[in-house]
């Protein structure tokens, strides 16, 4: 099935991430770099030609991806401000 190759994961995954350009919010580029690493392990052969399988090794990908990205370049510590009193308060 075409699942089981790997030029259409690379494909899937410069798709996903062109995609990401026009939406910059992060997610898409966690999807691209796990359907590259499903191209890359099925070119190698790690990987069989499951369909579930792909998808989970996938999404794990991005998954991992995203954390890191939301670690690096995500909520600040001192970004977010806490209010602790009211603006009506004298």
């Amino acid at each position: 099935m075409w699942w089981q190759e790997p030029w259409a994961w690379v494909v899937a995954a410069a798709v996903l991430g062109a995609a990401e350009m026009l939406l910059p919010i992060f997610l898409l580029l966690g999807f691209a770099a796990g359907a590259l690493l499903v191209a890359g392990l099925l070119w190698l052969g790690v990987l069989g030609g499951s369909l579930p399988a792909l998808i989970l090794v996938m999404t794990v990908a991005a998954l991992a991806v995203w954390l890191i990205a939301r670690k690096l370049v995500g909520v600040r510590a001192g970004q977010t401000r806490i209010w602790d009193r009211d603006i009506n308060e004298n």
